[in-house]
This record gives structure tokens, C-alpha cells and sequence, in this order.
């Protein structure tokens, strides 16, 4: 029997428990590079739980925790809530919240930062300080002293009124750079509701013991989509324009360009692509963007889907940065397709009216 689930309302802040309401139509998702969500109905039949519901659903300063069990399987920010009422009187109220990056999507840097051949990871651990040393800013995020190896140099303006998690993203995405995500999970000794504050360099990578998936078997279906739209063998960037001198026309600041004769020599036709990052202000670093941002997009782009039994397996979100083992053997692969892959996302929807609780893993191909 699956085991029951349970969404938890608290403060955002304080992390008080408000109420532990019903719900319906409960799915939820967490990512490695992007915010996960979660979605639900909480139903009101009476007036107790409309009274409930209006003290503990409160949009932008409710923090929801989903419980598997007594494993916390994910955690975020209420961002939306829709009362609905249909046309014989029933009411529900539809939730919507965003995994804890979301958070620093609405937080900005209005000071002038700076860091000189600093850890990239303590880099943007400096930044999560600025966001929580502000009054109202702490929600609890916690984080480790792991270090990169590699040092960076890096100033963010106060005039550029940029986003925290925009930051992130970019400091993450040079050439060298890593993986980050804010991880839920419940302490093991003291039963605390954690968030934290996850870096590896390169990646993400979690796990000791391999899990292995087949299909036919606990693997129910899977999607394997191959995408070109996006590919580019040649790159440039552009940075920040150049406004010191009034008398000259403003230009940006461009990368080298960056070409691939190995792939025009191998068949393939000419594809350019570029990137822009408005604040950067250095070639160097500027460069390092576009190297980064030119071999992710060399090659189509596939991002393979597995949705997969919970019952017949031992799943859980823990597994993000984790390396499985998949063996599919059917008419697209009748030699059987045996390969590792990383799973940077996962997407769980709970048993409901017959339907079977499952996992939708997202992988990275190697």
C-alpha cells in the first residue's frame, strides 16, 4: 500500500505549523536548473474547513511541506490560491507554490556587491547571506562549507537592480561553473523541516548504490525526444554596453567568436547562436559564458522521460543527482537499450481513484 501524503501550511518564516488541510488532485515536481512546483484542490464542504482554509492559505507567506509518509518529499512557497465555487454550490480552493528557489526570483540586490578570487560556491553562498541578513528576508534556508576549487571575481551593481536567483543562475552557467537547488527534507535526529542550500561542482551527484530500471517492468512508459530547434556550432556573446565615453556611439561588449570546423568537416550545416548577459562587464568572464554556453548547445538536445511505478520500486526525491541504470528492450530498441543516466528532475503524482502513484524521472544523457 502506497504510503498516505500529507501538505503541511506554516509560516514562512517561523516555520509554525498553521493546519494540515485535505486535498485533491495533489502533484508535485523538483528539478536540478529549474523551480519545481506543486499543485493542489483543497476542497471546503463546510464551514470549519473554509474557516481553516482562509487562517492558513495565505499567498506569499505560506510555506507548504508535502509528506510521504513521515519523509518530507517536497517544500516551498504558496504563490497562488483560486477559491472556486461550481454551479451547485461546491467550494475549493486551488493552490499553486513554487519550490523555495522561487523565493529568489522576488529578491533584488540594491547594494553594490564584490568578491575577488573568492570560491565560486562562497560566492553564492554571500549571496543567500544578503538575501537572509535582510529584516524579513530569513526563511530558514541553511547551507554547508563545501568549496568549488575554482576562485572567481565578481561585482554586481546596485544599478542594474539585478535578481538574486538571475545571479545564481549566471554565476552557475560559466565555463567551470556548478549545479545548485535548494533541498527538503526532514533532519533524521531531530525531526526538523530543513531547506537547504545543495552546490556541486560540476554537477550535482548523490546516491552510492546504482538503481536499475526496466522496461518492460517497473518503467510504464517512457518519452525520448531529440530537438534541434536550439543548436548552434557557432557563438558569440554579448555583455554589458560600454556608456564611459559620451562622445562615441554605446556598443556592448562582445565574446570571440566561436566556431566548430570539426562539425562543418563532419556533414553538419552552419548553425549560429548567441547569449546575452547585460551585466557583465569583463571579456574574460564574458568568454567563459559563451564556451560554456556554445558546447550545451553543439549537440540536439535530448532530454529523455521515464514515468515509473512507485509500488514496484524504491523511489524518492533524494534521488536528484543520483545515476540509474536503464535497460528498455521493445521495438525501438530490439538489441535492448542498457545505459546510465542522471536524473536531474522528478515529478510525483499520488494514487487517486485507481490511478497508480508514480515517478516521472528526468534524465541527463551522459
Amino acid at each position: 500500500m502506497a504510503a498516505p501524503y500529507r501538505v503541511l501550511l506554516c509560516d514562512l518564516r517561523t516555520d509554525q505549523l498553521l493546519d494540515a488541510l485535505p486535498v485533491e488532485r495533489l502533484s508535485f515536481d523538483t528539478f536540478i536548473g529549474k523551480t519545481g512546483s506543486m499543485q493542489a484542490t483543497v476542497p471546503v464542504p463546510n464551514t470549519g474547513i473554509a474557516g481553516r482554509a482562509r487562517a492558513a492559505i495565505r499567498p506569499g507567506r505560506t510555506a507548504v511541506w508535502v509528506e510521504r509518509g513521515r519523509e518530507i518529499w517536497w517544500g516551498g512557497i504558496l504563490w497562488t490560491a483560486s477559491v472556486q465555487s461550481t454551479d451547485r454550490g461546491f467550494l475549493s480552493v486551488q493552490l499553486q507554490a513554487g519550490s523555495w528557489e522561487s523565493y529568489l526570483d522576488h529578491r533584488i540586490v540594491y547594494d553594490t556587491l564584490t568578491a575577488s578570487a573568492t570560491d565560486q560556491f562562497d560566492i553564492a553562498r554571500g549571496l543567500l547571506d544578503y538575501v537572509q541578513d535582510t529584516p524579513g528576508g530569513d526563511i530558514g534556508i541553511t547551507y554547508g562549507t563545501e568549496l568549488s576549487g575554482t576562485l572567481r571575481d565578481r561585482t554586481y551593481s546596485r544599478y542594474d537592480l539585478p535578481k538574486v536567483r538571475d545571479l545564481l543562475d549566471q554565476l552557475a552557467a560559466v565555463e567551470g561553473g556548478f549545479e545548485w537547488r535548494i533541498a527538503s527534507y526532514r533532519d533524521p535526529e531531530s525531526g526538523r523541516r530543513v531547506r537547504r542550500l545543495q552546490l556541486g561542482a560540476p554537477v550535482i551527484r548523490t546516491g552510492t548504490s546504482e538503481i536499475v530500471l526496466d522496461h518492460p517492468g517497473p518503467v510504464l512508459s517512457y518519452t525520448w525526444p531529440t530537438d534541434a530547434s536550439d543548436m548552434a556550432n557557432t557563438w558569440q556573446s554579448r555583455g554589458a554596453t560600454d556608456n564611459d565615453n559620451q562622445t562615441e556611439d554605446s556598443v556592448p561588449l562582445v565574446s570571440s567568436l566561436i566556431t566548430s570546423p570539426a562539425d562543418i568537416d563532419a556533414g553538419w550545416p552552419r548553425l549560429d547562436g548567441s547569449s546575452d548577459y547585460s551585466t557583465v562587464t569583463e571579456e574574460a568572464t564574458l568568454d567563459g559564458h559563451a564556451r560554456a554556453d556554445w558546447a550545451a548547445a553543439r549537440h540536439p538536445r535530448t532530454i529523455p522521460e521515464v514515468t515509473v511505478a512507485l509500488d514496484r520500486t524504491a523511489l524518492s526525491p533524494a534521488l536528484l543527482g543520483a545515476t540509474i541504470r536503464l535497460r528498455v528492450r521493445d521495438l525501438w530498441w530490439p538489441d535492448t537499450l542498457d545505459a546510465r543516466f542522471r536524473v536531474v528532475g522528478l515529478s510525483i503524482t499520488p494514487p487517486e481513484r485507481g490511478q497508480h502513484e508514480t515517478a516521472k524521472l528526468t534524465l541527463e544523457v551522459p
